[in-house]
């Protein structure tokens, strides 16, 4: 697995527990213990986010404002050098 492949798990992996702790906070606004968990993996994952898309250009369209095309330089899933 490579360095991008990990790192690219890792953001999954963190936009997933936040995902679901922002359903559970639909339900129970008034949650401070949630809402500090949740804010805590979203201040981990930024950087992890940003250290990606310095790597290997942006994971969403639209977000480079400079080329909003340049994500399609990057490797499609079919592209990848492992076969698992």
């Amino acid at each position: 697995m490579t360095e991008r492949d990990i790192l690219l798990k890792q953001l999954s992996s963190y936009q997933f527990l936040i995902d679901d702790l922002q359903l559970y906070l639909d339900t129970h606004p008034n949650d401070e213990k949630t809402i500090k968990k949740m804010n805590e993996y979203t201040a981990k994952m930024i950087p992890m986010r940003e250290k990606f898309e310095k790597l290997y250009g942006p994971l969403t369209t639209g977000e480079d404002s400079k080329n909003s095309w340049i994500w399609v330089n990057a490797p499609w899933p079919w592209e990848n050098e492992e076969v698992e």
